[in-house]
């Protein structure tokens, strides 16, 4: 199973566009199940003190890890630059995935991250801060993290749409990552 993440809790983020088109195409052209975590749709108690108790831990952070992460063997994360990094959101979730069933969350998984920015960088920064958290957690991340650049001279402006030139960047990115 493929788990796409959506590395964005603002509502009406533009990260989930780029993440949307990606999941919309692996649906076709992948050879095993694809789901879409999308974190700006996390709601209730999920950041507590008992998010780090492993029999206490909230059923939402618990179901997260259940459906997303454990059945995974790949995961491809789209990441907004947030201060010259990836969202706190993405870290909290990946530090809250570790305290149940680590190993089976995480061991010798593979990840693809593209990084979005509405800046030049696309994130480059962000992309090698979570590739070093990855690798720490036994997850082997391919070397083709995507920096996607000045976003809204890519996303149609009446639907959000990805643009041709975003499609042919992710689309090549896509490829390796199914050859992953």
């Amino acid at each position: 199973m493929i788990t796409i993440i959506s590395g964005s809790n603002r509502k009406n983020n533009k990260t989930i566009h780029f993440a949307k088109h990606v999941f919309d195409e692996l649906k076709t052209l992948a050879q095993e199940e694809v789901k879409f975590l999308d974190i700006s749709e996390f709601a209730g108690d999920v950041v507590n003190e008992t998010m780090y108790k492993d029999s206490d831990q909230p059923k939402v952070v618990q179901y997260i890890q259940d459906e997303y992460f454990i059945p995974a063997t790949k995961f491809w994360f789209f990441v907004p630059e947030y201060n010259g990094s990836y969202p706190g959101i993405v870290k909290l979730l990946l530090d809250s995935m570790s305290v149940r069933e680590y190993q089976k969350s995480f061991a010798e998984k593979k990840a693809c991250i593209t990084g979005i920015a509405s800046g030049r960088a696309g994130n480059l920064r962000g992309m090698d801060h979570l590739a070093e958290v990855l690798n720490h957690l036994g997850i082997h991340v391919h070397p083709n993290k995507n920096p996607i650049s000045s976003i809204y001279k890519m996303l149609n402006s009446e639907d959000n749409t990805v643009n041709e030139e975003a499609q042919d960047t992710l689309g090549k990115q896509l490829q390796q990552f199914l050859d992953f």
